[in-house]
């Protein structure tokens, strides 16, 4: 450990992103990347803006992509917006301006591993609330004194959604408290919160475009809240980098944000995979979780999740398996094509028979 290293450098324990091996002939299932490709009117939007022009600062706004955001949802104005170089530097914002307070922050003891590396990283005190033994949040158990609410929908890696009327449950009984929901994965057949925003001003909704619009490599995430919420992201965001997306991604995720058509067709195609993928996985013997992402969580009461993860790889197949509590046999399994989901499902048929 280096002698020249901050205190708070020596104790984090940072965030391990998915494996990006490179492996010929790889089926890569583990970082939920979606399998097809974006817009080709977001491609062709990065095209033309790959001119002379780069030499000049982007918008430090994003006015352009929040006027389209907004328009998205309807009932939403752009100051309700707020855009950041991917939703895990707009989550890293919501920590430091709206998280960080003396009393401890909730989040559901399985969730995005990422919450307690920002806490770690600003000094947020927090608190894990326990899902239940059906990997569900139970809403009832965030009515306790906090600094502050935040967990995914569905949740991550389970793929678990909280209905709406559950949200709008933890949302009302803590005026006092941000709550945030992050949606990275709310498309793919779960109810989005930001129809709350408006008339709960404690309410912040972050999504990204990495998912649904499959431009994970551009790097565009967002919030939606009431304007106060945004402001003080701003603040911070305009004290550390006033100019987070550039012209590049501004002009690829408002073309992106606004091919519909393309939008649908891509996040559906994706559903019907997901359910073809659960039933054949149950049908191995594989208790599958109910998904409303674009992954499934799975374990085989037979089967040791760590080695079956091995044994897909040594197929050259890939797939995420988290060696934490509660869930270390369980294996969670980006929906990748059909032809990919195909290759998984023969392979785990050949190794169980085996």
């Amino acid at each position: 450990m280096s002698r020249y290293w901050s205190e708070i450098a020596k104790s984090l324990t940072p965030y391990v992103p998915g494996e990006q091996p490179k492996l010929p002939d790889l089926v890569k299932l583990n970082t939920n990347e979606n399998p097809y490709g974006p817009s080709p009117k977001a491609l062709a939007a990065i095209r033309r803006e790959a001119s002379d022009d780069l030499r000049l600062y982007p918008d430090p706004e994003g006015s352009r992509l929040k006027a389209a955001i907004a328009a998205n949802f309807g009932e939403i104005k752009p100051a309700q917006v707020f855009v950041g170089n991917g939703s895990d530097e707009v989550l890293a914002h919501i920590f430091l301006a709206l998280l960080k307070h003396e009393r401890p922050i909730l989040f559901p003891d399985i969730t995005y591993s990422f919450y307690p590396v920002y806490c770690g990283l600003y000094g947020v005190a927090h608190e894990t609330v326990p899902l239940t033994d059906s990997f569900e949040i139970r809403p009832d158990d965030y009515f306790r004194a906090n600094g502050g609410i935040i967990f995914p929908n569905p949740n991550a890696p389970t793929g678990r959604a909280l209905p709406l009327a559950g949200i709008q449950r933890i949302v009302s009984g803590n005026p006092d408290s941000v709550v945030v929901v992050d949606e990275a994965y709310v498309d793919f057949g779960a109810e989005s919160a930001v129809a709350l925003v408006n008339s709960h001003p404690n309410l912040l909704v972050v999504q990204t475009l990495s998912k649904s619009r499959s431009l994970a490599g551009l790097r565009v995430g967002f919030a939606v809240g009431d304007a106060r919420l945004v402001e003080a992201l701003t603040r911070v965001k305009d004290s550390f980098n006033s100019y987070p997306l550039d012209r590049l991604a501004l002009a690829g995720a408002c073309a992106a944000i606004e091919d519909h058509e393309w939008f649908e067709r891509n996040r559906h195609a994706v559903v019907k995979t997901r359910s073809t993928l659960s039933d054949q996985l149950a049908a191995l013997g594989f208790e599958v979780l109910p998904s409303s992402a674009n992954f499934v969580f799975v374990r085989h009461r037979q089967h040791d999740a760590g080695k079956l993860a091995q044994q897909l790889r040594e197929r050259s197949i890939i797939v995420r398996h988290f060696k934490l509590p509660r869930i270390e046999q369980f294996m969670r399994i980006t929906v990748g094509t059909d032809e990919q989901c195909a290759a998984l499902v023969s392979a785990l048929r050949e190794i169980l028979s085996a």
